[in-house]
């Protein structure tokens, strides 16, 4: 059985634990440099904010519930509550103001036998709704690598 925040959920949990894991610098000359230098824009800002994650994520759900290989996994999901946890998830994951207050992704996703087929649709969605809106291939890939980096949290099944 799926948990009410399904699938979709262990997707940008990896996103929202990686949120925290910039490097401090330690006061380097290198890290004094860059305080000096105008701040980059955080990946919240460069993906468009609240309004452009939201319509990403209402296109990845919309996959996902089309997705004969996975859709099955979200039969009890209440799918408004799934879009909201994923925004805030996220949001909060590149820089924006949300703060996602969902459980941990290991916790979330044991037991349900998710495997690395699962994963793979799962990430072929997302990326189909991020190419639905063209987002540029570098944020595309930094949302990835935080997807890969938290597969082993949620993928139980080789």
């Amino acid at each position: 059985m799926v948990s009410k925040y399904g699938m979709g959920a262990m997707l940008l949990g990896a996103l929202a634990l990686c949120g925290g894991c910039a490097d401090t610098g330690g006061g380097s000359q290198t890290s004094r440099a860059a305080a000096a230098a105008p701040a980059a824009k955080s990946l919240y800002d460069r993906l468009g904010g609240k309004p452009a994650i939201t319509a990403v994520v209402d296109q990845f759900v919309a996959n996902v519930a089309a997705d004969g290989r996975i859709n099955n996994r979200f039969a009890t999901t209440d799918i408004p509550k799934l879009k909201g946890h994923l925004v805030d998830q996220v949001c909060q994951a590149t820089g924006g103001p949300c703060r996602y207050q969902g459980r941990e992704m290991k916790a979330t996703h044991l037991g349900m036998q998710i495997s690395s087929a699962d994963f793979g649709a799962l990430v072929q969605d997302l990326v189909a709704a991020l190419d639905t809106f063209k987002v540029p291939a570098g944020e595309k890939g930094e949302l990835l690598a935080l997807l890969g980096s938290m597969k082993k949290d949620i993928v139980e099944v080789p």
